[in-house]
């Protein structure tokens, strides 16, 4: 009768131990945290690309027009 009620209780501790493994790995929010922040830099990487994109391609033509009304116009000769 003894070895059955040690057994019964080395079965009973044994659920306890695996019931509480799984209760600390889905209630632990270790890491948590940095998973939200790494997301939060990808996303402003995201909006910073997009509008460097958009400002790069506005200045480029912008000193284009520059470029091209600096440059003297070689259609018209002196003294023609």
């Amino acid at each position: 009768m003894k070895a059955l009620t040690n057994l019964w209780v080395k079965q009973y501790t044994m659920k306890q131990r695996i019931k509480d493994r799984v209760r600390n790995v889905l209630t632990n929010e270790k890491g948590q945290g940095m998973v939200e922040y790494g997301l939060i830099l990808a996303l402003i990487s995201v909006v910073v690309i997009v509008m460097l994109t958009g400002i790069g391609q506005n200045l480029l033509n912008r000193f284009t027009d520059v470029n091209n009304n600096l440059t003297p116009n070689t259609s018209s000769t002196p003294g023609s």
